[in-house]
């Protein structure tokens, strides 16, 4: 695994080992939660790079840094510019394109957010909608026990419903969320009914 370039000569860096360790294991870390999201660790990993070196990263700075292909690089590293958590950026006397990552975890999360969560969750209440309508249209043709089954599954649907209502709401209201925020001066969440 190469080391963080230096522009002027391209030449690797060796790191500290203390922040080779960190660098590691942030880069672990950033790639298992991308994972644990439904990401492709590569995808964290890669973010991670960007998040930590102090200037902008080449697609080749990128694959010798996390020993992965270039092809694999440059299909992560589009769907991270689409998901605006990574930009472009220009690189005074170089041909090649250049990226940085999105320093703002707020705006990370929000571009996330409404990326693909708040998509799903609209996806997930047009199919309860969906499944319901077709129940209730096809109800008295059914026999007297499936009509109590299918009472029964709109029973429990439209409680899908609910909750799933309330993850847009939640989703919402984030992604809706006055951009002064400070997330670092949040020091108490008060949970009501706990």
């Amino acid at each position: 695994m190469a080391d963080v370039q230096d522009r002027s000569d391209d030449a690797p860096v060796p790191l500290n080992p203390s922040l080779r360790a960190v660098n590691d294991s942030m880069l672990d870390g950033l790639g298992q939660l991308a994972s644990y999201f439904g990401y492709n660790k590569v995808m964290g990993k890669m973010y991670g790079a960007l998040l930590l070196n102090p200037g902008p990263m080449s697609l080749d700075d990128l694959m010798a840094h996390l020993d992965i292909s270039k092809a694999s690089v440059s299909m992560n590293m589009r769907t991270l510019e689409n998901m605006g958590v990574v930009r472009e950026v220009w690189v005074r006397g170089d041909r090649r394109k250049y990226y940085e990552a999105e320093s703002d975890l707020w705006r990370v999360l929000t571009n996330v957010l409404g990326s693909r969560e708040l998509r799903d969750v609209n996806t997930a209440l047009d199919t309860l909608d969906d499944s319901i309508d077709h129940l209730r249209a096809d109800i008295d043709a059914m026999s007297e026990q499936d009509q109590i089954l299918a009472r029964y599954y709109i029973a429990q649907l439209d409680h899908m419903k609910e909750f799933f209502r309330f993850a847009k709401l939640i989703l919402t209201s984030i992604l809706e969320r006055d951009r002064n925020f400070k997330v670092g001066e949040v020091r108490r969440i008060d949970m009501k009914g706990e």
